[in-house]
């Protein structure tokens, strides 16, 4: 090298030097590694999860305008009442201590701590628990939108008759002490997912849970003042059927968390399982009733989704016709025989079709679920696998007696809080539009 180019070349070296960036060799290897082991956000996941969250959220207006329209018009905002101010009181439990509770670091199997109360470390990055492929915080939204309907479809067992200032009460007690410790058990790092029980989108959190409740409301509220009367707006119980329908699709493929195949499985299931039992239905009143009836049809639907959910993720489309067509027969047979013979007022029938169709799923997952459609799952007993249907069983019956016992017990604990859980008989008659929210659903009233 020539001498002048020498102190030139130097000086060259020596500035690249200063100006290179002052990172160990260690350090970085590590940060590397950090890169690489950390979950990171898939988009065409965090798409679905987003999108299933506006799904399962669209179900609570959809089950407002089911359950509206299956009662008396005077009664008809009561109900849409009581739907949309749960979509507010559970939220805000949710945010507060709920979602801790229920998805928060476990506690002996039993509970979660609250370490993420208010939402505390729960932000835009993903989980290295749940859903890692997604933020954190749209898991969290997810989980809520099952939270919030879950405490509203028991609303179909005491419809036209409870005070709103004790539904209030009721439903965040109730979202505390029953919802947030099964949702926990199941999903949350809790002893039935540690035993193996399956439940892919809620058949044991959300529909057991919910009917075992319904019915426990059904007996300690008592019957409605005077016979029982048809549906004042059978449309509109179609539409929230439709909108129920669409949004189960939400509920059931969004619980893959991901834009997968299993996503792709749970649709068709979900779909497979929902038409079969709405057509069975018809054909049961058909010939029991000697007329196919709209309101047999949706309510058989309806049967067929709470059965599928938590299937779903399990089953081939060609069993869920079986779970299915058992969801209408078994769910026909408690609505027009079993309670005719207790004679228990379940006005829109929510132990009927949730409480029971939600058993029946239950235990069909334990039936027919199959390592070949989802490998995390587990073989059923028709698969080879009977250990796995008495776990079902053994969930089944656990829930249905905590469920029950501790719904008792809060219905009671907010009767002596609210003066009584029933609008008085003169309130009845008259309407809880009327009496409840000083508002009519239509210009007259009958």
């Amino acid at each position: 090298m020539k001498p002048r180019i020498l102190p030139l070349f130097t000086l060259i070296v020596a500035l690249v030097w200063l100006m290179a960036p002052s990172v160990p060799a260690q350090d970085a290897v590590n940060a590397a590694a950090d890169a690489v082991s950390a979950p990171a956000i898939d988009t065409g996941d965090t798409a679905w999860i987003l999108a299933s969250a506006g799904l399962v959220l669209l179900m609570t207006p959809g089950l407002a305008f089911f359950y509206g329209g299956l009662v008396r018009r005077k009664n008809m905002l009561s109900v849409l009442m009581q739907c949309f101010m749960a979509m507010c009181l559970v939220t805000i439990q949710w945010v507060v201590i709920g979602y801790s509770l229920s998805f928060g670091p476990d506690i002996k199997g039993l509970i979660g701590n609250l370490d993420w109360a208010f939402l505390k470390g729960v932000g835009p990055e993903p989980s290295d628990v749940y859903a890692t492929t997604v933020p954190h915080t749209a898991f969290m939204a997810f989980q809520l939108k099952f939270a919030i309907i879950t405490p509203a479809l028991i609303i179909g067992a005491f419809a036209e008759r409870f005070k709103f200032s004790a539904f209030c009460i009721f439903t965040l007690l109730w979202t505390t002490l029953v919802y947030d410790p099964v949702a926990h058990w199941v999903w949350g790092g809790g002893f039935m997912g540690a035993d193996g029980a399956l439940d892919f989108a809620g058949g044991t959190v959300v529909h057991i849970n919910a009917g075992m409740a319904a019915l426990a409301a059904a007996l300690v509220v008592g019957k409605r003042v005077g016979s029982t009367y048809p549906p004042h707006s059978l449309p509109l119980a179609i539409l929230g059927a439709g909108m129920l329908w669409f949004g189960w699709f939400g509920f059931n493929a969004g619980s893959a968390l991901g834009a997968n195949g299993l996503a792709a499985n749970a649709i068709v299931t979900t779909h497979v399982a929902t038409a079969v039992a709405g057509a069975t239905w018809a054909f049961c009143d058909w010939i029991w009733h000697k007329k196919p009836t709209t309101l047999g049809m949706i309510t058989g639907a309806v049967a067929g989704l709470v059965a599928i959910t938590p299937a779903c993720g399990f089953v081939s489309p060609i069993n869920a016709i079986w779970i299915g067509l058992g969801s209408a027969v078994i769910c026909f047979i408690s609505v027009t025989f079993v309670k005719v013979k207790f004679g228990y007022d379940d006005t829109l029938d929510a132990f009927g079709v949730h409480g029971v169709g939600g058993i029946w799923g239950a235990i069909a997952t334990g039936l027919w679920a199959s390592t070949a459609v989802n490998p995390a799952g587990r073989d059923g007993l028709f698969y080879g696998n009977p250990e796995q249907f008495m776990i079902q069983v053994k969930a089944t019956l656990i829930t249905m007696v905590y469920a029950f016992v501790m719904s008792w017990i809060l219905l009671k604990v907010t009767g002596l809080l609210t003066g009584g859980l029933r609008v008085t008989e003169q309130e009845e008659r008259i309407g809880l539009d009327l009496t409840q929210h000083k508002e009519t659903a239509y210009a007259t009233i009958d």
